[in-house]
């Protein structure tokens, strides 16, 4: 008898292995290159932090088919630079998206060199494969303050992470100072939209003025997990240069090394 009630338990399905279905999969990928300071590296964390407090932010995780969506929140800068913040975690109530929230803001750490968007994309596709969540829609949420300047072309990762059915959603931060103007472009809203987004409802936000980003930044959470596009500000344009990032950082070596 105990063999057979073993064969039988041995053939019935393995319930508690099957991922945990949710709304949406959001996957926060914050810049934290060597062009943020370290006021802008606090804004951004606590801006993040005020928009899961946010009740219209809460509000519209409540109001999905299942009422639940699944957060991690990772910084990024170079090749192989991404820091898990908060690991993924199911956001259903007020409580839980305030402990990610107290999560973001325990500590804040030092930026870190170089900016690779197709790292941060490469690495957020595989993080998505091997969660424990199945996400009726799957989003990856990447701000920054320049183009890509190492590692892979970042129109090259987008499409790896587009033909994987996720879609990228951009935050380009246009703010202007010393650090940033060196490695960013002025139309770093139009980069985003021809090099790094793409996939269903996908939409690029740019912020102009630090004063904005926690606005910015719920206003984008709400778009997304609700699934709403916003109308197109850029349209996309044929023959966009997407290594400008690369060759920027071409002459400021070579600008070094005649030194």
């Amino acid at each position: 008898m105990r063999w057979f009630l073993a064969f039988l338990l041995s053939t019935l399905p393995a319930f508690a292995d099957e991922p945990r279905e949710v709304d949406l999969e959001l996957f926060l990928a914050v810049d934290v290159s060597r062009s943020m300071n370290p006021t802008e590296l606090e804004i951004q964390r606590r801006g993040y932090a005020a928009a899961l407090r946010a009740p219209q932010v809460i509000a519209a995780i409540q109001s999905g088919l299942i009422g639940e969506i699944a957060v991690t929140y990772v910084e990024w800068a170079g090749v192989g630079a991404q820091k898990v913040v908060v690991p993924w975690t199911l956001v259903n109530s007020a409580e839980a998206a305030h402990a990610v929230a107290d999560q973001i803001t325990a500590h804040f750490d030092d930026a870190l060199r170089r900016t690779s968007i197709s790292g941060a994309l490469d690495y957020a596709r595989d993080d998505m494969r091997t969660n424990d969540f199945s996400g009726l829609r799957r989003v990856i949420d990447i701000s920054g303050d320049g183009p890509n300047n190492q590692g892979a072309l970042a129109p090259a990762a987008r499409d790896r992470t587009l033909a994987d059915g996720i879609t990228i959603n951009g935050l380009p931060l246009m703010t202007q100072d010393a650090l940033s103007s060196r490695f960013s472009i002025p139309d770093l809203d139009a980069y985003y939209e021809n090099c790094v987004v793409g996939g269903p409802g996908h939409f690029v936000l740019p912020v102009y003025d630090w004063e904005d980003f926690p606005a910015s930044v719920t206003r984008k959470l709400i778009l997304e997990i609700a699934g709403i596009a916003p109308t197109p500000r850029i349209q996309p344009a044929q023959g966009y240069n997407c290594e400008i990032g690369e060759q920027l950082w071409e002459r400021f070596m070579q600008s070094y090394d005649d030194l």
